[in-house]
């Protein structure tokens, strides 16, 4: 047996927990008509097989059709779920999992115009600010149906072999009815805290009336809203008393917070930059004052923090949600002695905000997630022994030469610079962005103890790579940034890169054209404005930075907003002109009919890369497949048989924004999906 705090098992009512470590609930998106087919089911089943004591699915699954999903949620209101629940479950158990699923009903979190066009329904009229649906208030008759709603949905989980069921209550309708911000019923169920507590009792009543007590159920609920007028923490003291002498559910998981805003969404579940763990100590006063299970997750991304909430008894289950998005086998690492394997999470959150812009969840440096039909989490062997040689030491790079080296290759990886990383360690130079570097760090390290071989301060030349006799070329030099993109003027601007690099000094009255919408603008508009200048961010499109999107956004609103920093939607620098000392930006607009100037001493220009193909080229010639990629076989897994010159000495590729401007994501993804079949 461990003595390691994290492996002990935890005895919840009658269910042994085989370690600490639970995946909390999230909804990756992934169903398919509302359902947790295949691809759900194998997302799942692969955190079991990693050893996590117990996994928690579906982020806010619908009880109700008044609370469709904004995004694609699994639709718990449908008898059809339950064989899919129950495939799932038996192969999440044969792994030595428990699991459980997170019931909802929305409240006002959500739009009128989803699913069926029903009305949105709350405990009064206030819509909330991130769905902007202004809410029908409750009737009895709507009380009635959702508490039969929650009970029904909690028969399906349990006919489909879930071990329990937690109820999302905050920012959703539960937490509507608690909280006085949101409560403005008359009679049983507004006014009072036994009032507006009674809707969560009558909910959990129905649900165990009908699941009986060999199944567990819990609670996910904010215990300080940390909003004036708000349930504040001592009435969240009393909350959580309450909820354990009812002697309806079996655990609590806290949560400090609100999520009806960007701003407050983030500080519940923190990004890159913000501080680890900053609810665990409120969740362990919690804990103290109830003597009962506890459970919590916000921002616990490392196994020190985890073993720390464990060992030091704030909590009794530790959720590292994010975490095993990144890395699934966790657990398995931490049992094999092997946390120096783990592939760290860095906090970008490209997984939240991906769903809340309507995409799937995916991880920024782990490609096989939420791809485990068709990515590896582990890395098999070839059957046959190459030499691979790679040219360019960014993410894509480094993720092809770790795959390469996990086959079993003989890799050598060239690199003009003195270090690796390209654009990552650029972006880490931001003191928000630092944990960026963990990408590489790990790559580095995983390649090390694989026999990888590294050339930095090398240029590499197509003689370079021809004398490694190589089978297998991947060019990954990354690009350049693209500024020549006005109509006159060009050489009178810089790019993002070069004030976020400083290669160039800020200037005292700048104007940022952001046309790609990522992190770089805002990078350098904050490097800038930290500087005492004037800064005005401009952008051709109707929203601001949508690649950074929502929860990233939060930290930069905050910092440039202070700095008096100036947002302009909806128009386009067209050209640049010397006047004196200073320089006219000629601005115009897509929408036409719209000629401005602005008068400042610096233009920057953030629109993208170019990529950096010379070399790629250069070797295409003496390809046997002159560069050419089978699609079919690339999807399909198998490997690439493209053949276009016969005399060719060795197989091209190329990869990440040697090909195009793209993301982190893109360019591993990339690399992963080309090497594994190498």
């Amino acid at each position: 047996m461990s003595n390691d705090p994290l492996l002990q098992p935890f005895q919840l009512k009658h269910l042994t927990l085989r370690n600490r470590i639970i995946v909390t609930s999230h909804e990756p998106a992934y169903p398919e008509d509302g359902m947790p087919k295949e691809r759900y089911r194998a997302y799942t089943v692969e955190r079991a097989r990693g050893g996590v004591a117990m996994t928690m699915t579906a982020g806010s699954a619908a009880v109700s059709k008044d609370s469709p999903p904004v995004f694609n949620n699994l639709l718990a209101y449908k008898d059809e779920i339950v064989p899919w629940v129950r495939e799932m479950t038996d192969a999440v158990h044969e792994q030595g999992s428990a699991i459980m699923i997170q019931l909802t009903h929305l409240g006002r979190r959500t739009r009128w115009d989803k699913g069926d066009w029903l009305p949105v329904v709350a405990p009064s009229h206030h819509r909330e600010a991130a769905h902007r649906a202004f809410p029908k208030k409750l009737e009895d008759w709507d009380i009635e149906r959702i508490i039969k709603d929650f009970a029904d949905a909690a028969e399906r989980m349990k006919a489909g072999g879930m071990d329990g069921v937690e109820l999302e209550a905050y920012g959703h309708l539960i937490d509507q009815f608690t909280s006085p911000l949101t409560n403005e019923l008359d009679g049983p169920y507004g006014g009072s805290l036994d009032n507006r507590m009674r809707f969560c009792f009558d909910v959990f009543r129905a649900m165990r009336e009908r699941v009986g007590n060999d199944f567990i159920l819990g609670v996910r609920y904010t215990a300080d809203e940390c909003l004036p007028g708000g349930t504040g923490k001592a009435e969240g003291m009393e909350i959580s008393k309450r909820l354990k002498e009812s002697g309806l559910i079996d655990y609590l998981n806290v949560i400090r917070g609100h999520i009806d805003t960007d701003p407050g969404l983030t500080d519940v579940i923190p990004i890159q930059g913000m501080a680890s763990a900053p609810h665990l100590d409120f969740a362990g006063e919690i804990r103290a004052a109830t003597n009962f299970p506890t459970f919590h997750a916000a921002k616990i991304q490392d196994v020190a923090t985890a073993r720390h909430a464990i060992a030091s008894g704030k909590v009794d289950m530790i959720g590292m949600t994010r975490a095993h998005m990144t890395d699934p086998h966790i657990v398995r690492k931490i049992i094999e002695k092997r946390e120096d394997d783990i592939r760290p999470c860095v906090g970008a959150n490209y997984c939240l905000d991906r769903i809340y812009q309507g995409g799937l969840a995916f991880c920024i440096h782990n490609a096989a997630t939420g791809r485990e039909q068709t990515m590896p989490h582990v890395i098999a062997k070839a059957e046959v022994r190459k030499k691979v040689v790679i040219v360019g030491a960014g993410p894509a790079g480094l993720e092809a030469a770790r795959v390469a080296g996990e086959r079993g290759h003989d890799v050598v990886v060239f690199e003009a610079a003195s270090n690796p990383g390209g654009q990552i360690r650029l972006t880490a130079q931001s003191p928000r962005r630092k944990e960026m570097i963990s990408i590489i760090e790990w790559r580095m390290a995983q390649c090390e103890k694989l026999g990888v071989r590294f050339r930095f301060n090398t240029w590499a030349e197509a003689e370079t790579i021809e004398a490694e006799k190589p089978d297998v070329v991947i060019i990954a030099t990354g690009g350049l940034p693209h500024t020549d993109m006005l109509s006159k003027g060009n050489e009178l601007v810089v790019s993002s890169w070069d004030i976020i690099s400083g290669d160039v000094k800020p200037g005292t009255n700048v104007l940022i054209f952001d046309d790609a919408g990522d992190h770089a603008a805002l990078q350098a508009a904050e490097f800038i404005a930290n500087s005492g200048a004037k800064v005005e961010i401009m952008t051709p499109d109707r929203s601001f930075a949508p690649e950074v999107m929502a929860m990233n956004l939060v930290p930069y609103m905050r910092s440039l907003q202070k700095q008096d920093v100036t947002f302009t939607v909806t128009y386009r620098v067209e050209a640049v002109e010397r006047d004196g000392n200073g320089l006219i930006a000629h601005v115009g607009s897509d929408y036409g009919g719209v000629s401005k100037q602005r008068t400042v001493d610096q233009v920057v220009i953030n629109h993208g890369t170019i990529p950096l193909d010379e070399l790629y080229f250069e070797l295409k010639p003496k390809s046997s497949n002159q560069g050419a990629v089978s699609y079919e076989e690339l999807i399909a897994g198998e490997p690439q048989s493209v053949v276009r010159n016969a005399g060719g000495g060795f197989q091209l590729y190329r990869i990440g924004d040697a090909v195009a401007a793209r993301n982190t994501h893109a360019a591993i993804y990339d690399a992963l999906r080309l090497v594994k079949d190498i």
